[in-house]
């Protein structure tokens, strides 16, 4: 009977030490291109033979904890990020906002029902 390892404590995973170019954006969570401009510049660069590149993948974690401590928002409500309470609207007006409210709905709701009016005018 051919052994079955369904149990994953059998063959534990390992993680390369060393994270090659083509892997290192997917490791990340990110597109090539946004791994080149964003990441690639704080790493250094590993050669792996002529040709091939890699990363340390404990540089990798470091830039992400660099990341999101520069830009994370914390997991729990704080009070520090939810302090402020919006209202839905302002009282004071910003420059060039029109602060005049309209005199007569009804005038409103005619120009709306005659814009959308599928009757066709006699002209």
């Amino acid at each position: 009977m051919p052994s079955n390892n369904t149990n994953p404590m059998a063959t534990p995973a390992l993680l390369p030490r060393f994270i090659r170019l083509r892997d290192a954006p997917f490791y990340l969570g990110m597109d090539r291109n946004r791994f080149n401009t964003e990441v690639r510049p704080y790493l250094t660069k590993i050669p792996i033979g002529q040709r091939g590149i890699a990363f340390d993948r404990l540089e990798l974690d470091a830039w992400v904890e660099d990341y999101i401590s520069r830009n994370g928002r914390p997991a729990k409500r704080s009070s520090i990020w939810d302090a402020k309470n919006r209202p839905a609207s302002r009282k004071e007006a910003d420059f060039g906002a029109s602060t005049r409210e309209s005199k007569d709905t009804e005038d409103w709701s005619k120009a709306v029902a005659r814009v959308t009016s599928t009757r066709r005018n006699a002209t």
